[in-house]
């Protein structure tokens, strides 16, 4: 086989010329690190382009998220999520103390059912961690009134959400705060790295405070942090990379919308992530093989791999049937019947900005021909 093989994702780079004088402040300066200045500037123009006023910049989401529930106290108790997710979501609720409870998924958006919530809540219960997967946004406002009803927090694991709007307001605005992912694989990236939006001010010195060790700006340490800080290389990386985010959005969206022009009458082979519309990221293209298609899921992924097309069973296996949590009660398979049928047919396609037309061609033209 001498093609040439087609990742499911291939991490995108700032320009070097963009990259290279941020790099020279650095190495003048020697200050790599501790809330740098190269840091303070990205921090604000990340804010900016957002569309938030608070954000708190981290070393990686899933500390990130650790450091979010520990500010909102939910350090023990139930946290109620979706089994449908990369594990990392229910492992940032485990480090924090607490311990995840999986409710069903909603076939459309694949993400967290608010109808499926009610009947786990328990008197342990703190906190929901719903998760906009593939980017595509939770129902917000069904969450809310169920979080409301119950006096429940409301953390969303935004990993997948850089720059999604709805009705024109940044989706990071729900909840009490949202985690972004800047890990080298999402849409945009600092080649590791993340963000907490919070709502106010005082929230964010506080995430901050416990990204540093719990260090009060004094040299007391006032609450049990840890070593959470974004440093200087990765805030110059992410600086660069927003020079270019809105082209890379907008490449996206054109590979996306030829996957869709080409896939959606296909029998048995379904397409679940929204038109091609202005506020989604199209972080991923999944598409579900039902029984109708030909071949199974598993035997479509193994005859794509033998053509050198490498593509993703995510998320597979759920969370809920990986070793530290298949035991947990609400992983009974029988209590997550969506999740259990989509993750069984899931399958993310290559995906990338710079995923040209020849190449996509021959992702379409394998899987119309498998």
């Amino acid at each position: 086989m001498n093609k040439q093989p087609i990742y499911v994702t291939r991490s995108n780079l700032p320009a070097l010329a963009d990259v290279i004088p941020l790099l020279e402040e650095i190495w003048d300066r020697r200050i790599l690190t501790n809330n740098g200045p190269v840091l303070q500037r990205f921090e604000s123009a990340l804010s900016d382009y957002l569309g938030v006023e608070h954000i708190s910049l981290v070393a990686n989401a899933t500390l990130g998220t650790v450091l979010a529930m520990q500010e909102a106290g939910i350090t023990s108790g139930e946290v109620i999520t979706t089994p449908f997710s990369f594990v990392a979501t229910s492992h940032a609720i485990k480090l924090a103390g607490a311990t995840p409870v999986f409710a069903d998924i909603d076939p459309i958006t694949l993400n967290l059912d608010p109808t499926k919530i009610e009947a786990l809540i328990t008197p342990q219960t703190k906190a929901l961690l719903p998760v906009h997967t593939f980017g595509v946004p939770c129902d917000t406002d069904g969450l809310a009134e169920v979080a409301h009803r119950h006096g429940l927090k409301v953390l969303y694991d935004a990993a997948h959400a850089f720059g999604v709007h709805r009705n024109g307001q940044s989706i990071l605005q729900h909840g009490e705060m949202s985690v972004l992912s800047f890990h080298a694989t999402k849409v945009f990236n600092t080649f590791e790295g993340g963000a907490v939006i919070v709502r106010d001010h005082e929230t964010k010195l506080a995430i901050d405070r416990l990204a540093n060790f719990g260090f009060d700006g004094t040299g007391a340490a006032t609450a049990i942090g840890m070593n959470a800080k974004m440093n200087e290389f990765s805030a110059a990386i992410g600086l660069a990379q927003l020079c270019r985010i809105d082209e890379v959005l907008a490449d996206r969206a054109l590979v996306a919308q030829r996957y869709m022009e080409r896939l959606s009458n296909i029998r048995g082979l379904s397409c679940p992530s929204p038109s091609v519309v202005v506020g989604h990221n199209h972080y991923a293209f999944p598409i579900l093989i039902g029984p109708d298609f030909h071949v199974s899921r598993d035997e479509l992924y193994k005859r794509l791999e033998e053509e050198n097309i490498f593509t993703r069973k995510y998320f597979y296996p759920l969370i809920s049937d990986m070793e530290p949590y298949k035991n947990l009660t609400s992983a009974d398979p029988a209590g997550l019947p969506v999740a259990r049928k989509i993750a069984s047919e899931v399958l993310c396609l290559p995906l990338y900005p710079d995923l040209d037309i020849p190449t996509q061609d021959r992702v379409i033209e394998q899987l119309m021909k498998c």
